[in-house]
């Protein structure tokens, strides 16, 4: 049961975070995994990952690629489908977040977070169809969180607006693509313990994490391993009819 031996796949933003994890449990299920980074101080974890998903017997490439820029999305497409043949899995993780509000959100950030989180999101979708398109199989997995569905606790405008732009997004995909073999999910994140996390919750006020973890049904943070897991379920054949969905991922923190 959800066995990917023979399956193909590419995370998006993967050399850290739940995109390391997506593509380690991608790894062990059986996929070959193409781990992608995006900047020079990267690369060395990127390689770490790869080599991880190496030692356990599965096949893993690096991919240096900017979702944000179309060229740089054709040219990693072009090299997995060089590399194993086809595509068969698209995990659209890569994405960033800032610590800003309303008042101090400039447009300039606006726009930067937009494009690494929806448009990313857009130019690998778009780029990676017609290669799953080719075996009539693909499965488009939207790496969203919770602030998509209910907003930011601490303000993050442009980053929940980006995220919940992500659920429409797939849920219009998985229409345009539902008799083809392809499904189109979300996975919708609660609070993980991640760098950013770090970065964005802990050091700008640690009495943020005591009050966010009182949020959380079952009394703690998540792992990326969780969205790694729920990542292998959607990527599977098992999951061939479930489309135009988001699991949420999140402790009971949001229940619907």
């Amino acid at each position: 049961m959800f066995d990917l031996t023979g399956r193909t796949a590419l995370v998006t933003g993967s050399a850290r975070g739940i995109g390391a994890a997506v593509a380690r449990c991608l790894g062990e299920a059986g996929a070959a995994v193409a781990v992608n980074y995006v900047s020079e101080r990267s690369k060395e974890s990127a390689e770490q990952v790869a080599s991880e998903i190496r030692a356990r017997g599965g096949k893993a490439i690096v991919l240096r690629g900017d979702v944000a820029r179309e060229d740089d999305v054709q040219a990693m497409i072009a090299e997995v489908d060089k590399a194993f043949g086809r595509l068969d899995i698209l995990c659209n993780n890569a994405g960033i977040n800032s610590n800003f509000t309303i008042d101090t959100l400039t447009l300039a950030e606006w726009q930067r977070i937009q494009d690494v989180n929806i448009t990313g999101c857009f130019l690998c979708s778009k780029h990676a169809l017609p290669v799953m398109r080719r075996n009539g199989y693909g499965r488009v997995i939207l790496i969203s969180s919770m602030v998509g569905e209910q907003g930011a606790l601490f303000g993050q405008l442009h980053y929940a607006a980006t995220k919940g732009a992500q659920l429409a997004f797939a849920k219009t995909l998985a229409r345009t693509v539902a008799t083809e073999g392809i499904t189109v999910n979300c996975i919708a994140p609660g609070v993980h313990m991640t760098e950013t996390l770090n970065e964005i919750l802990v050091a700008s006020d640690p009495n943020r994490m005591d009050a966010t973890v009182e949020r959380i049904p079952m009394g703690k943070i998540g792992t990326c391993e969780d969205i790694g897991y729920a990542a292998v379920y959607l990527a599977s054949e098992e999951a061939g009819y479930l489309t135009g969905a988001t699991i949420d991922v999140n402790g009971g923190m949001l229940m619907r």
